[in-house]
């Protein structure tokens, strides 16, 4: 699983079936925002508690995310919102909420599943100004400087290439802009098989980098006030750690240093570019 177009359809294959599935089903995983027990599944057990948040759907609501970046987002009414990463339109309702009727969301998946699951979402809702987009976004089907804010929610760390999605995400915000990111990070390593294990990447586990190197690209992209607003660890159960690892395999990570959490992150992209990376012969345009 070392392709990136292998990784890619793996992923897409899982949250597939997600969205196709019994949202009941779902639900019964057992490893919700609201749930204690968590028994076998990877994809809900970092989730948080949407329920209480204005414009909040529970059709909406796979309990896939790993954070509340709307929350933190800093949306105000008029704004033009990118979801990136939107599945079932969860985040995106919530910033609709926000922006107002004067406002616009545009929600971005690769996966076609999830994107008529969200359109026939927004369709009950009567929602006319959130829009359901399918596309990759390390290559956004979204024209240059068109967003105020960006917000996703559990969804680059599923990304092979994480320096084009931080790219993209400054190509398409307009100077001045803003994201507010929740992501799985790491502090230390991980088992090794664990890289080789395909359920765990589409879980949001083994395609989690450093949590330096996350920062560090998101500064190395360009944008300014890096800002972790939110940081929790993920703890994962020892029932699903099972799954991977031996018993002595798993005393042995428990009693080690390695940290997976999940981390909510603001920055902003400059109201000029200063970067000088445009100029003739940069190459980097």
């Amino acid at each position: 699983m070392n392709n990136e177009s292998q990784i890619k359809e793996l992923v897409k294959e899982k949250y597939a079936a997600i969205a196709q599935q019994d949202k009941g089903l779902n639900a019964a995983s057992c490893c919700g925002a609201t749930s204690a027990c968590c028994g076998d599944d990877v994809y809900n057990i970092m989730a948080d508690d949407y329920s209480k948040l204005e414009g909040y759907n529970p059709d909406a609501d796979l309990g896939l995310g790993c954070g509340l970046p709307t929350e933190f987002a800093k949306i105000s009414a008029g704004d033009t919102v990118i979801d990136l990463g939107s599945g079932a339109g969860n985040d995106a309702f919530i910033a609709r909420k926000l922006v107002g009727e004067g406002g616009k969301v545009l929600g971005i998946d690769f996966t076609e599943a999830m994107i008529s699951k969200a359109r026939v979402n927004a369709e009950k809702l009567g929602f006319n100004n959130v829009e359901f987009r399918l596309g990759d976004i390390d290559d956004m089907p979204v024209t240059s400087n068109y967003a105020n804010v960006i917000v996703s929610n559990c969804v680059l760390n599923l990304v092979p290439n994480k320096y084009k999605v931080i790219s993209e995400i400054y190509r398409v915000l307009k100077p001045g802009g803003h994201f507010s990111i929740s992501d799985i990070v790491l502090e230390g390593n991980l088992p090794a098989k664990w890289k080789e294990v395909a359920e765990l990447y589409a879980g949001c586990v083994s395609g989690a980098v450093q949590k330096q190197v996350y920062l560090e690209m998101i500064q190395e992209a360009g944008f300014k006030n890096v800002l972790v607003q939110k940081d929790k660890t993920i703890h994962i159960p020892d029932d699903i750690l099972a799954n991977y690892l031996s018993a002595g395999e798993i005393a042995e990570y428990k009693k080690g240093t390695t940290r997976i959490s999940s981390i909510t992150v603001y920055a902003e992209k400059p109201a000029k570019d200063e970067r000088k990376c445009c100029e003739p012969g940069s190459g980097c345009c």
